[in-house]
């Protein structure tokens, strides 16, 4: 699902040979969704000279994003401005057009129970916090910058992804959680548990997730083969990824976004 685990990067192995260039497009890759992004990568491919001919699945992103041989890939904007600016390039931002959000930029989503009568997140503030992961810009840094000196939670639960914060609220195990925008609308797409869920508040937005690539690439034409690649899609695939364009967002911007304290050690 959208969003995986943003562990401490490990060590590149020793030894490492490059060569086989990477591509990969977790982020936002429900099963559902895997078909259309296939495709989507396929009409990428199809504009260059040497690329793989599948997407990368399923891998530790830290190790993708960190790769000499890293071809394409999507990050958040939180490991960018953390550790990633000037290891990668940036080739631009896709935009979802998201309600109420300029293009190429997300915000998150307050979620509680269904039956839980707090009207705002700061109704919740003193509850139980469920995020995915504390190097996500949505899950973390977005929902405690709102919420600034009020963030006074009893607990909080990190879940290691989006949906499993949702799925958290929903069983009861913590009282709020922010989800990305485009995450929720993918869930509630896609998941019935989010029938017992309700949306109490959103994130003022920020730059969403780039696509991203090694510095020995030329990250331009990747961009234009992106944006290309886009208008090839079918409507019905557009519509499944939500993709409406490629924005060009400055590096400066993802590197002025606040960042919040880490949560505290379990």
């Amino acid at each position: 699902m959208s969003n995986p685990p943003l562990d401490p990067p490990p060590d590149p192995p020793s030894g490492h040979q490059t060569g086989r260039l990477l591509a990969t497009l977790g982020m936002y890759d429900l099963p559902q969704m895997r078909p259309a992004n296939n495709r989507f990568w396929q009409a990428i491919r199809a504009q260059l000279k040497q690329a793989p001919q599948q997407l990368t699945h399923d891998a530790d992103p830290w190790q993708v994003w960190q790769s000499p041989d890293l071809l394409f890939a999507q990050t958040c904007g939180y490991p960018y401005r953390a550790r990633l600016h000037g290891q990668v390039q940036l080739i631009g931002t896709p935009d979802y057009g998201l309600p109420d959000c300029p293009p190429g930029h997300y915000n998150s989503v307050f979620i509680t129970h269904a039956d839980t009568p707090a009207q705002t997140p700061e109704d919740l503030a003193q509850g139980t916090f469920a995020f995915n992961e504390p190097l996500s810009q949505s899950g973390w840094a977005a929902p405690m910058t709102h919420l600034g000196q009020q963030a006074r939670f009893r607990h909080y639960l990190q879940t290691g992804a989006h949906a499993a914060s949702a799925r958290a609220v929903a069983q009861g195990q913590a009282d709020l959680a922010a989800i990305d925008a485009l995450t929720w609308a993918l869930l509630r797409t896609h998941d019935p548990i989010t029938r017992t869920l309700r949306e109490i508040g959103r994130t003022a937005p920020t730059p969403g997730l780039p696509y991203i690539t090694s510095p020995r690439q030329n990250a331009q034409h990747l961009a234009q083969a992106v944006r290309r690649a886009i208008l090839q899609l079918s409507a019905p695939d557009r519509a499944t990824l939500h993709l409406q364009g490629l924005v060009s967002i400055p590096a400066q911007a993802y590197l002025a976004i606040p960042t919040p304290a880490a949560p505290p050690d379990p």
